[in-house]
């Protein structure tokens, strides 16, 4: 990835308004058309090991820098991040993907697993949990996945979920509202020559957590 797209974020991050934003559309434009060729090739990499994506398009997977603003009381009307969702169900499908999230100051991410999903696939979530916990264990206590990762991101109840005992000996297990995993990627590292491999290489280590939450969905 090319220095100029974070640099871009940064001055669209000094000037989130519309007049700037058409003022320097061709700033936009470059950027864009750098992370769609970064997208592009993370996709040729990805679906070397996960055939479910290989059909998809980097304009399958991109977000709109264009923020909708209709219930925020943040109007501003750019987002001043760029990002792309890779999953065979559709980037809005609760299938779950591997996620990049490209922002300036160190911020950038590659992750994935299934991010504040609804009720009743929550449900289904801790069910195949409690039903096959040595198998879940032995996911986020693989090596690999420990280093890349350290641990799942800390979004969780206080107490124990409806159905399941306090004294569940896995109850941490199903504490969590979301299940989802990131890695941070310094603003250097964004720009080296092989960051679509290491990317690529991220998702791989994600894989089988997507693929255990993914057939307790049903997906």
């Amino acid at each position: 990835m090319k220095p100029a797209t974070l640099d871009f974020l940064r001055l669209l991050k000094e000037n989130n308004n519309r007049e700037w934003f058409q003022a320097n559309k061709s700033l936009y434009e470059a950027a864009k058309a750098d992370v769609t060729a970064l997208v592009a090739s993370v996709i040729e990499k990805v679906a070397a090991f996960d055939d479910s994506i290989g059909h998809l398009q980097a304009k399958d997977c991109l977000f709109r820098i264009y923020r909708d603003v209709r219930f925020s009381p943040d109007k501003s009307p750019y987002k001043t991040n760029m990002g792309a969702y890779f999953t065979g169900g559709g980037k809005h499908s609760l299938q779950c993907g591997y996620y990049l999230h490209i922002e300036p100051g160190n911020q950038c991410f590659a992750g994935g697993g299934c991010y504040l999903p609804p009720a009743p696939q929550l449900k289904m979530i801790r069910q195949e949990i409690d039903y096959h916990t040595p198998e879940f264990l032995a996911i986020l206590q693989n090596p690999d996945f420990a280093a890349t990762f350290g641990q799942l991101e800390d979004m969780k109840l206080k107490t124990a979920p409806k159905g399941y005992a306090k004294d569940h000996p896995h109850v941490h297990l199903l504490q969590y509202t979301s299940y989802v995993a990131s890695h941070n990627f310094t603003d250097v590292q964004m720009c080296e020559h092989d960051i679509a491999q290491k990317l690529a290489n991220t998702f791989k280590t994600l894989k089988p957590l997507n693929d255990f939450l993914n057939r307790a969905m049903g997906f």
